[in-house]
């Protein structure tokens, strides 16, 4: 390995969750700030968050039901064709 061009290795930084758990691991920084850990994580608590915050599934559900009432307006009416008699 060529000297000088390697990152410093930690072997006892920080690792912080926004739940608020604390645990060290090696690393190249001193400090690590993550949003999910083994301490929060649905797959490994059996608990499950749904995060709907902007509201995404119903603004597709009123989306298709406006697009459904439109196709139901304006479908186009069936033209009856009278017979010649000649």
């Amino acid at each position: 390995m060529k000297s000088g061009i390697h990152p410093q290795y930690d072997g006892n930084a920080v690792i912080t969750c926004a739940c608020g758990a604390k645990f060290k691991a090696g690393s190249t920084t001193k400090d690590l700030k993550t949003e999910l850990c083994s301490a929060c994580h649905p797959f490994y608590t059996g608990k499950q968050k749904l995060v709907d915050s902007t509201g995404q599934v119903d603004k597709f559900k009123k989306k298709m039901e406006k697009a459904k009432a439109y196709q139901d307006r304006n479908k186009p009416k069936k033209v009856e064709k009278e017979e010649e008699s000649s």
